[in-house]
């Protein structure tokens, strides 16, 4: 009996910057840190606490754990507060915003909560630090529905086990994998060859 691979909410992030990083980091468990990673890391030292409180008369709980059985997704909300009944999750970044990738985790966060809770998320936040503030995200029929197909396209990803290739553009120069991925040299097949060639077998002569 063959089981379809759990998707990982973080994997969503890293499939909206690029596929082969979510490919790389999900499916062969690669990973490296550079600046953001570890500044990350810091940022997320208060949350990853676990410590709940009750702030401006909002419930706050922090790294809860998530899961849906109907998208076969799990992972963990940075927090979830609470207030007059109201749910939302809130993801924290320690950079700028960078499209899409952040509003689709969030929202993927809220398609668990929703599922385990019984309840209507409408919103959420992504607290950004570089200018220290908070944004709403709504989570539209439209983000739903890209979050969705994201989930699918990930599975398969997994499933197959393929990787896709290097983008070589603007993305690869931030990107914390850059030396596992070699782009310059993965992004076209005469690239590898001429690689081979050039740097390969000239060190065995």
């Amino acid at each position: 009996m063959t089981t379809e691979p759990i998707v990982r909410i973080s994997a969503i992030e890293h499939f909206e910057y690029c596929h082969r990083q979510c490919a790389l980091i999900h499916g062969d468990g690669v990973w490296s840190h550079n600046q953001h990673t570890v500044r990350g890391l810091r940022a997320h030292h208060r949350v990853d606490s676990g410590r709940h409180r009750q702030e401006r008369g909002r419930h706050v709980f922090r790294a809860i754990p998530l899961w849906s059985e109907a998208l076969g997704l799990s992972g963990r909300a940075d927090v979830v507060e609470s207030e007059d009944g109201v749910v939302r999750p809130v993801e924290y970044k320690s950079g700028v915003r960078h499209g899409l990738a952040a509003d689709m985790q969030l929202c993927a966060q809220a398609l668990c909560l929703e599922e385990m809770l019984e309840v209507d998320i409408p919103d959420g936040y992504v607290w950004y630090g570089g200018p220290r503030r908070r944004e709403p995200v709504c989570f539209t029929p439209s983000l739903r529905q890209r979050v969705v197909e994201a989930i699918r396209s990930i599975r398969e990803q997994l499933s197959t086990g393929v990787l896709p290739e290097a983008p070589n553009d603007r993305r690869c120069a931030e990107c914390q994998l850059r030396h596992h991925c070699l782009p310059e040299v993965t992004s076209a097949p005469d690239r590898v060859v001429r690689y081979m060639r050039e740097v390969v077998f000239s060190c065995a002569t």
